[in-house]
């Protein structure tokens, strides 16, 4: 990454430095003034690649850039006065684990400083405690403590760090700002904003027709939200289309401050491993950063042949030709290129590539994982569950179709009945391997036995009297 010898001469939010030129003033001889002279350094010794290369990897998965015009007369100012662009992303430290989808506008924030520019990041302890309206039919019913949120962006912060270079970037707490404003000062800034513009929201327009209540804290949110912009000047603002409103308040109250007004750059949503729905925790089709690199392997493979493009457009930095060449090949191959790109950034590729190898050995190759965990089952409380299979458990026994039910493998009896009938179980005695074919077959219970249940479910039986 380009070391940038100054920092940008624009004033920061109370009285925040800009950092030392001296290092480089003894060694340079330049004009007496000291406004030209920061222009003279900044000429001298900061350098930007070329309008249409950065142009190129800004644009790379981006769905809108509004206003796009403005992007490239900006980005050539930038250029010839030596002054980076302040790229602006705020989040709400609502929860503590960053995903893959979390991670779309971070890896366009850190393409922007390898570029040259200033990544200006705002944790919302503030907003926080309203809730993002954006995208919900209904208000957020759990609010979080001032302690919750902070302890929330520090491990939000520690996350970030693995995308985004945190030592050169501005973090910003927008309660520095908004914890000092006066009532006064609330209610001169709602005035900046009708209710009007506000319903043109598209998730506040659908809530209002529905007759869905919009409580007042939640028009605050995108109003606190552009405010964030006026105060770190942002000139370039990254997020979701959904964002789109905010952006463009924003746009309108810094014009009213008589500031450069930014260019809000938004990237499509990342859809989670179920193919249709965004990635999220909540709905289980998500992919962690910090998960192992063998739980990322197996999420990856999971991953649906159509989604791929997407994937590999938005979370790594492999040309868009040689996409389609792994595109073009085995999708089971193009999976593994994928995971091992992406787990690489975040882990190693030493253990992108031990991760790659196991799946393949326990997976793909069929062999039995090293991590099989145990399930501990007692007789007296299965008979009690179980009456009328009191007969076979005295004798220690069990049908497959039960035992896979309460070994937790699977949540019913039916459904294990149909993968058994697919070919799909095996019990391990001593470990070695006796495909089950009949979903009624009592099988008998020994301690340390295995029962696998399709390709990625399996468990040892412990048995207590």
């Amino acid at each position: 990454m380009r070391e940038r010898e100054i920092q940008p001469d624009r004033p920061l939010p109370h009285g925040r430095g800009s950092g030392s030129t001296s290092h480089i003033l003894k060694n340079v001889t330049a004009p007496r003034h000291a406004a030209a002279t920061l222009r003279f350094l900044k000429k001298r010794f900061m350098t930007f690649p070329p309008i249409e290369e950065q142009l190129a990897v800004i644009r790379r998965g981006v769905e809108k850039i509004v206003p796009e015009e403005e992007l490239a007369s900006r980005l050539t100012k930038s250029r010839d006065t030596g002054t980076p662009l302040r790229i602006k992303y705020g989040i709400d430290p609502t929860g503590i684990d960053v995903h893959l989808g979390h991670t779309v506008p971070l890896r366009k924030m850190r393409q922007f400083q390898e570029l040259g520019h200033q990544a200006v990041i705002i944790i919302g302890n503030y907003t926080a405690l309203v809730g993002d309206p954006s995208g919900r039919d209904h208000a957020r019913s759990k609010k979080l403590t001032a302690d919750e949120v902070e302890a929330n962006a520090q491990d939000y912060l520690a996350q970030v760090g693995k995308v985004v270079d945190l030592s050169k970037a501005e973090v910003h707490r927008n309660g520095d700002w908004f914890g000092k404003m006066s009532f006064a000062d609330v209610i001169q800034l709602c005035g900046k904003v009708t209710v009007a513009q506000m319903l043109t929201r598209d998730d506040f327009a659908k809530r209002h027709a529905a007759g869905t209540p919009i409580f007042m804290h939640e028009c605050l949110y995108p109003i606190m939200q552009a405010w964030d912009s006026v105060v770190i000047k942002s000139d370039i603002e990254l997020g979701g289309t959904e964002q789109l409103y905010s952006f463009m308040l924003a746009r309108d109250l810094q014009q009213d401050q008589g500031l450069s007004q930014q260019i809000g750059v938004m990237s499509p949503i990342l859809v989670g491993l179920d193919g249709e729905r965004r990635m999220g925790k909540s709905l289980g089709n998500y992919i962690g950063i910090s998960e192992s690199p063998y739980e990322m392997m197996k999420k990856f493979m999971q991953v649906p042949d159509n989604c791929m493009k997407m994937y590999f457009e938005l979370l790594t930095s492999i040309s868009m030709a040689d996409v389609k060449t792994i595109l073009d090949g085995h999708p089971k191959e193009a999976k593994m290129s994928l995971a091992r790109a992406v787990i690489g950034g975040y882990h190693s590729s030493e253990q992108a590539n031990e991760a790659a190898e196991r799946w393949q050995r326990e997976v793909g190759g069929g062999e039995l994982p090293t991590d099989i965990p145990t399930v501990t089952l007692s007789l007296s409380a299965l008979i009690a569950q179980l009456p009328q299979c009191a007969a076979d458990l005295n004798q220690r026994k069990l049908s497959a179709a039960q035992l896979i039910k309460v070994m937790g493998l699977f949540p019913s009896t039916s459904e294990a009945s149909r993968l058994i009938a697919q070919g799909g179980v095996s019990v391990y005695y001593n470990d070695q391997p006796t495909p089950v074919t009949d979903a009624k077959s009592a099988l008998t219970l020994e301690d340390n036995m295995l029962v696998k249940a399709g390709k990625k479910k399996i468990a040892r039986l412990k048995i207590q009297e």
